[in-house]
């Protein structure tokens, strides 16, 4: 079975996939979001381009990292992104899907919630995942919900 987990930023979209099976990371990557395409256009592009992963790696379940509800600046761009991923999922063939902030993929995986920023920070190794140091915050937080999305 695999997973993907998946992380917004504004001009971009960060994904892991999981097989759950082998009980391993197969690709982590960044999807850019052209600067030259209109705000409407930008969220075609992330919704055809997730599609278009889901069907890629025979995805069966997802996880999507979205803002927390009580961060200072929201993010309007990156808030129209979470909510076309969302769009994509439920258009798509996956069994199931969870949207969670850091709490509820913080429990799903096991670990208290101040655990989570810890590791993404890479103040401490998430030593199930190899070159954790070498990723960035946002592989680590698409990963985690990858890995929640084994049980979703």
């Amino acid at each position: 079975m695999n997973t993907i987990g998946i992380r917004a930023k504004p001009a971009e979209v960060t994904f892991a996939v999981y097989d759950a099976d082998a009980n391993a990371i197969i690709n982590v990557e960044t999807i850019k979001i052209p600067k030259a395409l209109s705000a409407p256009d930008a969220l075609k592009y992330v919704r055809n381009n997730i599609l278009d992963v889901l069907r890629e790696y025979s995805i069966d379940s997802a996880g999507l990292r979205v803002t927390e509800s009580t961060a200072k600046q929201m993010n309007v761009e990156r808030i129209e992104i979470e909510g076309v991923i969302q769009e994509a999922f439920a258009s798509s063939c996956l069994k199931s899907y969870y949207v969670g902030q850091i709490a509820s993929i913080s429990r799903r995986l096991g670990f208290p919630r101040e655990q989570f920023k810890r590791y993404v920070s890479n103040e401490i190794s998430y030593d199930a995942v190899e070159n954790w140091g070498e990723l960035k915050p946002e592989a680590r937080e698409a990963i985690f919900a990858a890995l929640g999305a084994r049980n979703a």
